[in-house]
């Protein structure tokens, strides 16, 4: 099974077809409950009772407020699922989260949220609704990379079709998903941008001498990686072409007042925007708390722990906080859909500088710890407060939400691609609200490596650290044999001991939907950037 479903994959580089020529397709397996309304979207279980009430809820709202809801986003930069309190973190662990923690409790706290296995490819499945093996952006696009296309050209993003439909767009913080023109957020959808392009430690590191003195004490090789060109601005953008640089960081203690920068930005807008007719779409991206791991004056030993990767979670928990806060001021929070979460597991390579996660692997791999993030939804008046699912919910699915919450119909996108996410108002805003999706696929770059279905996980390719904490720096990636590695989660959720052929009875039926899955990549081809 596993070797003829890597054929079938490989073959997605050499075949095509038309949506015109592709069936809707049945369910792949007696196991699946998700059915598909057309041959190019993920299929999802239809739940018709919540869906009507959800609906029904929205009109209400609207009808009151005369118009379309805001949605703030909150993504917080390789935080691990146990670093907020609400998902066993926070004070356990010398860094207390009470404003993710309240919105939690105020809202749904989502135990199975996922996204990708690293940032860029995150990133770029929140934005455009699909697959980083689809789009191409399957790792960071790298200063001194040369990309055979533009991987922008004829993608939609959720920020500029909200955008037509009446929103004003802003992404502010972090991108990292190109910063050549036709690239950047103003070019690709975003009305707005105020933030940085790359990750924080690449800022930094020309200018850390302790952490990497072969590179700052050596002027020759300093010269050579300045040399490259890769853009240090702190930069603002319209979606009109202008760009300017606010400042450039030229040193530690700049990048260490990133977030707070970020932070009065978005404070700023909100008051501003309150005040016009459009509701708004903002992505606050935060810089932390990648490695490496400065705080800002204000936070310096702010948290119990006291090492800069905890003081960075109690500034960023702070800052959503006071991001709430300019809401509630402006009158916008019970017209506002917020969403809290993280773009992958925590960075352990970078250990002690890393996040906390109770489960197997990190950021890198498709392992829980590198995929399964934390996740909150919180919607004044429209959210059941008090709520716990562990529903699958992929970061994707906010493609979809958000465009279903500002009222764009997403039957009318082209159907000459995939699309990947799927709606989730209905399980979100409906009392008891259920999950609509069914899978969750998790890939290394172009490599599909496992796939969540139900309680049940199946890996084809598995990272396998060579050293403790080393998932990027020093792991294997290695195929699984004969059979997938398949793990029961409700009774195994550290992945240690795969329970196969011995004690489930559903392996066959987890073959066949991988293979229906793979064979989406035949009837729509990838995406091949060149990374």
């Amino acid at each position: 099974m596993l070797r003829s479903l890597i054929t079938l994959v490989a073959l997605t580089f050499a075949f095509g077809a038309t949506a015109d020529e592709i069936p809707v397709p049945e369910p792949a397996s007696k196991l699946s409950r998700a059915t598909a309304d057309s041959g190019n979207r993920q299929p999802f279980i239809h739940w018709p009772e919540q869906e009507a009430a959800a609906s029904s809820k929205l009109a209400a709202l609207e009808a009151q407020t005369g118009k379309k809801p805001n949605i703030v986003i909150f993504l917080v930069d390789d935080m691990g699922y146990g670093d907020p309190g609400a998902f066993g973190g926070g004070e356990m662990i010398g860094a207390a989260t009470p404003e993710m923690d309240a919105l939690a409790a105020e809202g749904i706290k989502l135990s199975s949220t996922y996204s990708q296995y690293t940032c860029t490819p995150t990133r770029a499945a929140m934005y455009t609704g699909r697959l980083p093996a689809r789009t191409g952006l399957i790792r960071p696009i790298l200063a001194g990379d040369t990309l055979k296309v533009n991987p922008w050209e004829g993608e939609l993003t959720v920020a500029g079709l909200l955008s037509e439909a009446g929103y004003h767009s802003m992404l502010v913080g972090k991108w990292h998903i190109g910063e050549g023109e036709g690239m950047r957020p103003h070019d690709v959808g975003f009305d707005e941008f105020y933030g940085f392009y790359k990750a924080q430690k690449e800022y930094t590191q020309a200018y850390d001498q302790r952490r990497f003195p072969d590179l700052v004490l050596d002027e020759d090789k300093l010269a050579r990686y300045q040399s490259i060109g890769s853009n240090n601005d702190l930069i603002y953008g319209l979606a009109d072409g202008t760009t300017q640089t606010v400042e450039t960081i030229v040193s530690i203690e700049q990048m260490a007042e990133g977030d707070r920068k970020l932070r009065d930005y978005t404070v700023k807008r909100i008051a501003e925007l309150a005040e016009g007719d459009k509701p708004f779409y903002i992505s606050h991206s935060f810089m932390k708390v990648h490695a490496d791991n400065f705080p800002s004056k204000e936070f310096t030993g702010a948290s119990a722990s006291k090492f800069p990767y905890r003081d960075n979670m109690v500034e960023v928990d702070t800052y959503i906080g006071d991001i709430v806060q300019a809401l509630e001021d402006a009158g916008e929070l019970d017209n506002t859909f917020i969403f809290v979460t993280s773009d992958n597991g925590p960075q352990m390579d970078s250990w002690p500088d890393s996040g906390y996660t109770p489960f197997r692997g990190a950021k890198g791999t498709t392992w829980e710890g590198g995929v399964r993030v934390p996740g909150i939804a919180y919607w004044k008046g429209m959210i059941e407060p008090g709520r716990v699912s562990d529903g699958l919910f992929d970061l994707m699915d906010l493609f979809d939400t958000s465009l279903a919450l500002g009222g764009v119909d997403t039957s009318s996108l082209p159907t000459d691609r995939y699309w990947d996410g799927i709606d989730q108002t209905s399980f979100l805003l409906a009392a008891d609200g259920q999950s609509k999706r069914e899978h969750v696929y998790n890939w290394l770059g172009s490599k599909l490596a496992a796939m969540r279905m139900r309680e049940y996980k199946a890996h084809l390719l598995v990272s396998l650290a060579q050293e403790k904490f080393l998932y990027i720096d020093m792991a294997a990636v290695v195929p699984t044999g004969l059979a997938p590695w398949l793990f029961n989660l409700y009774v195994d959720p550290k992945e240690e001991y795969p329970v196969g052929h011995r004690m489930n009875a559903w392996t066959a039926s987890l073959g066949a939907e991988l293979k229906a899955h793979g064979a989406t990549f035949v009837q729509f081809p990838p995406k091949d950037l060149g990374l």
